[in-house]
């Protein structure tokens, strides 16, 4: 007993021992992080944490970098506070779940990790200051040099970056060595993208082909080669890729096109178009559509086109509900519902589906659609380093539906004369990208006129109708994800629109030329925005204006469509998507239309 008491204490002292040492350790790495915060591994609050990001951005005078860091961190967490129900729950777990499949941890780094590359420069008024070295070294990030990117900003037709633009970001601290961030996609590389599209069309062979593929293959042959018409005198050269192509393109569509709409599908995520709210353009769509008698056949062996009426606002509302408790749930049902129809038709799988398509604008549509890809999707949140694919899948225009009965009230602006606003934006902070916005622009020139949220009230509409009537240009920064309703706002309006959204392919990208009617600037060159309006001459201005009232036709809706509103373009868009990837196996002779 006495050898077995002795061997008891002295593992007892050990086992003391041990745990003082783990004690101190764990002091140790405590005491480490608090005095390493700034630049050492990041604690991540939680989303639902009430720091008011507005708080954040409006009291912030001059941040140094530390400082810019943390505005960061809390940015991504907390920017649910002061938004509408919807847009709060993309920072829950089933948010993130849908857009990356990560937790909130690495839906923070994500974004942290270029945001020192991305505005490691101080707001106008410092940048005259003596430069400072700061040195960066937040886990999992590695340094290298921004200045041997390709990214540069690009701006409208025939424009390049102004001499007198301020150096680009990353490249005035020369002592600071950027972290590497992904090149954003110019519009030059998005041509190419959409030629290569073309090219290398991945849709399936039909066994067999039928009348209707051989009506699209003569569409396609009649339409590439289009010769030069003048019989439209609406349409100007300047706004389009190729004028000739486009008008032969729309007139083919008007005398040829037949869509069939799918019967099948229960409301409301089925057959009940909701247009009010952010989301409005698909329920606008669905209704014009299943209500139009020109295009709609009820015969699908005579369509050339397939719709799949459904809402991905509905579809989204149900989740949490009795039915979808996850985000794979509604996966499942838009794949349920496709294999539904495709046993009970035969249309789905003679080509896989690319004669089919859907209209879905909410943020989630491009994932909840990811198990049925291989129709054709006009979606709002066309991120092309997210999925969507161009030349296959098209963009949807965000618009608020003002009034159903009086759509195109208050249309229009001041002339260029009487606009003495350089820039204006106003809005919620959703997102990463705008509190950087207003960290270097607020309250910093008078003839940039950038703001938060305005009141929601009669009079604040009204204030935010006016700036944009009265403003040069008007800045259409994204939110949660890459689309904005600015975009088309700016053009009602006759705002010269300014797209800060990386990787954004902007609405009718396959015929428009967007070039020469917006600007087009990189989220990482924001602190040189004013310089670059700036530089833009005055001349090259009123072109530009001219060219927006040229295009406004295009982004309007009706109460009943008219030729070449919203509603024909989008279907004109998937109708082109369409007829330059049809395959076939037999020979096809030329179907004239006259």
């Amino acid at each position: 007993m006495g050898v077995f008491a002795l061997t008891l204490r002295l593992f007892h002292a050990e086992v003391r021992k041990l745990l003082l040492i783990i004690g101190l350790a764990v002091s140790f790495i405590i005491l480490f992080q608090c005095f390493s915060f700034s630049y050492g591994k990041i604690f991540v609050p939680s989303p639902t944490s009430k720091i008011s990001v507005v708080k954040l951005v409006i009291s912030a005078t001059t941040l140094n970098d530390s400082n810019m860091a943390e505005l960061f961190i809390n940015v991504v967490a907390n920017d649910t506070n002061g938004s509408d129900p919807e847009e709060e729950a993309r920072y829950k777990h089933n948010t993130l779940e849908a857009n990356t499949g990560s937790d909130s941890s690495s839906e923070v780094n994500r974004y942290l990790d270029g945001s020192f590359s991305k505005f490691k420069d101080q707001n106008s008024h410092e940048r005259k200051s003596k430069p400072r070295i700061t040195q960066v070294a937040a886990k999992g990030l590695q340094s290298s040099n921004l200045s041997s990117g390709t990214s540069s900003s690009f701006l409208g037709a025939n424009l390049s970056s102004p001499r007198n633009a301020e150096t680009s970001i990353g490249t005035q601290h020369t002592n600071f060595k950027p972290l590497q961030i992904e090149s954003a996609i110019s519009v030059s590389q998005m041509n190419s993208l959409l030629l290569q599209s073309i090219d290398s069309s991945r849709s399936l062979r039909p066994r067999r082909s039928s009348a209707r593929d051989r009506e699209l293959l003569s569409a396609r042959l009649e339409i590439g080669n289009a010769r030069v018409s003048r019989k439209v005198p609406v349409l100007h050269a300047s706004v389009y890729q190729n004028i000739s192509k486009f008008e032969r393109s729309y007139e083919m569509m008007e005398q040829i096109l037949k869509v069939y709409i799918y019967k099948e599908g229960v409301k409301p995520i089925f057959h009940q178009p909701k247009m009010r709210g952010i989301y409005a353009s698909e329920g606008r769509f669905m209704k014009l559509m299943e209500g139009n008698k020109k295009f709609v056949v009820k015969d699908p062996r005579r369509a050339h086109l397939f719709y799949l009426p459904f809402s991905s606002n509905m579809l989204r509302s149900a989740l949490n509900g009795q039915d979808f408790q996850h985000v794979k749930d509604l996966q499942k049902y838009l794949k349920d519902y496709v294999e539904l129809i495709a046993g009970k038709y035969s249309f789905w799988n003679r080509i896989g589906g690319a004669d089919h398509f859907l209209v879905a604008c909410h943020d989630w549509a491009i994932n909840l659609t990811k198990n049925i890809r291989s129709c054709i999707r006009a979606l709002c949140n066309s991120n092309a380093a997210k999925g969507f694919e161009i030349g296959k899948d098209t963009t949807l225009p965000v618009t608020y539906i003002r009034s159903m009965e009086a759509p195109l009230e208050n249309l229009g602006g001041k002339p260029p004369s009487e606009r003495n606003i350089l820039a204006f934006f106003a809005g919620g902070m959703h997102g990463y990208l705008r509190p950087i916005l207003l960290q270097y622009w607020q309250n910093k020139e008078s003839d940039m006129k950038i703001f938060g949220p305005m009141p929601r009230d009669v009079e604040g509409k009204r204030k935010y109708r006016e700036h944009m009537k009265s403003s040069k240009y008007c800045i259409c920064a994204k939110g949660y994800e890459v689309h904005t309703p600015r975009v088309v706002e700016s053009i009602y309006y006759e705002c010269v629109p300014v797209i800060i959204s990386d990787n954004y392919v902007p609405p009718f990208f396959e015929v428009l030329n967007w070039e020469a009617f917006a600007i087009l600037v990189q989220e990482k060159d924001i602190p040189s925005l004013r310089n670059i309006l700036l530089s833009i001459p005055e001349e090259k201005y009123l072109e530009m204006h001219a060219r927006v009232k040229l295009v406004q036709r295009h982004f309007l809706w009706h109460k009943r469509p008219v030729k070449y509103d919203l509603f024909h373009m989008i279907l004109h868009s998937v109708w082109y998507n369409r007829v330059f990837h049809i395959k076939t196996r037999q020979k096809v002779f030329i179907l004239k239309v006259e």
